[in-house]
């Protein structure tokens, strides 16, 4: 992912209004990513318990998008950022406003994602002998679907697709 600054994480949001956006928090440490080895930006709202934020890569832009999700417990659910099978704790079903009329309509989509949006993690750990192969090639095709995945979300949100 591409060194993004605050500015332009506020101005990156599709669903949200300035306001919203101009009064967002931002994720402590902003100043201490490592952008090169990050697939997205995701981090929960201290203030609010039900409201999220992400910031994801989708071709030559970034996407920002606010993010709901029910004050109900986690479920075990395969989250679909990361695929991954192992890890399948601590899933929660996520909803972002759509961008433009659509979303001032109410409309909305959802997906499953880890609460503490740790799938870059996920993403990049060892394979089982079962799913066996080259590490390197299991990792490598993993952080490709997942960014692939989260790219996907983000383009709906944003009504590019």
């Amino acid at each position: 992912m591409e060194t993004i600054s605050e500015k332009g994480i506020r101005a990156s949001f599709v669903n949200a209004s300035r306001r919203e956006a101009a009064q967002l928090p931002i994720p402590k440490g902003l100043d201490k990513t490592d952008w090169e080895n990050t697939d997205f930006l995701a981090w929960n709202d201290p203030r609010n318990g039900q409201r999220s934020y992400a910031v994801v890569p989708v071709a030559d832009r970034v996407v920002g998008m606010v993010l709901t999700t029910a004050q109900t417990g986690s479920k075990q659910a395969m989250c679909s950022w990361c695929e991954d099978i192992i890890e399948t704790s601590d899933v929660k079903m996520f909803s972002a406003k759509l961008a433009g009329a659509a979303g001032r309509k109410g409309n909305t989509v959802g997906t499953m994602i880890h609460d503490g949006f740790d799938c870059p993690r996920f993403a990049r750990r060892m394979p089982t002998p079962q799913e066996g192969g080259d590490p390197e090639q299991f990792v490598a095709t993993r952080v490709a679907k997942l960014r692939a995945n989260a790219g996907s979300f983000a383009e709906r949100v944003a009504g590019l697709r």
